[in-house]
């Protein structure tokens, strides 16, 4: 592939990662900004790392963590990020213990209530065999025996963290169609998404993690309800090296005049003064 050097890192299609698109903070910082002013993103977005050194996880500059004694949901810690600003670091004594929250980006194993599906049983599902079902087919991030201590999510426009495992933001649909065709723009592929129902962070970053690949979800009742995603948001997490090239097709779509907000053209217009520009 064009770009790419001999002993380049591989993507998940087993594909070489051309080296421009293998970005630090420094460059993640830049197309955060250049992200933010494509798509006119109403929050920032942020960077999630996952760590197995305690002194390394310590060292993260600006770091905070939540106060002791309190147990959150993953989703409202990443909201603190993405809204706030802030640099929080996540250990197994900071999520609701035993659950999928801490079992999700594999810094906790999820018990055995959980993973029978007795907790959704009767709540979210009818039956046992559907709420073991959904606990049999979630995505999550490794375990590794308890190798990663804890995780952090901060804004990438901060540049704590070079580089980030994942790179997220929550967009409107208009927004995250754009990107796709951002990120379709110079290589096709297509992308497919997973719909896990309650638990959707697996969708997200747990999988994003799990296949060091791009993943879109639609947030749960629980991220909406807890962790104050909007009515209207998606969310998408992706390695680094997805993210530049997301943003570097939107720079070429928007020379096209491809570009967000989508101007109406109006439902009872003729479109083909339109369409014969944008589609031949």
């Amino acid at each position: 592939m064009a770009g790419a050097t001999v002993d380049a890192p591989m993507d998940a299609q087993g594909e070489p990662i051309p080296e421009k698109y293998q970005v630090g903070a420094e460059e993640l910082a830049n197309l955060a900004a250049k992200v933010t002013e494509h798509l006119k993103l109403r929050t920032l977005p942020i960077g999630m790392k996952r760590f197995q050194s305690q002194e390394e996880f310590e060292a993260v500059r600006g770091l905070r963590r939540p106060p002791a004694g309190r147990f959150h949901t993953t989703c409202q810690l990443v909201t603190q990020a993405r809204i706030a600003g802030f640099t929080i670091g996540i250990g197994p004594e900071n999520v609701r213990p035993a659950g999928n929250c801490g079992g999700v980006i594999g810094i906790d194993m999820p018990d055995e209530d959980t993973l029978s599906g007795k907790s959704m049983d009767g709540v979210w599902f009818e039956n046992r065999e559907a709420a073991k079902g959904h606990q049999d087919t979630m995505p999550r991030a490794t375990y590794d025996n308890g190798a990663w201590l804890g995780n952090v999510v901060s804004p990438l426009r901060s540049g704590r963290l070079d580089p980030p495992d994942i790179v997220l933001f929550y967009a409107t649909p208009g927004q995250m169609i754009l990107f796709v065709n951002g990120l379709q723009w110079k290589r096709y592929r297509r992308y497919d998404m997973s719909i896990t129902g309650e638990s959707a962070c697996a969708d997200s970053w747990g999988r994003a993690l799990a296949t060091n690949d791009t993943s879109i979800s639609v947030p749960c009742f629980a991220e909406r309800r807890y962790g104050g995603v909007a009515d209207d948001e998606m969310l998408i997490a992706m390695p680094p090296h997805e993210f530049a090239r997301g943003v570097e097709g939107l720079a070429g779509l928007s020379k096209v005049g491809l570009r967000y907000p989508i101007m109406p053209y109006g439902p009872q217009a003729d479109p083909s003064e339109g369409m014969s520009v944008s589609y031949g």
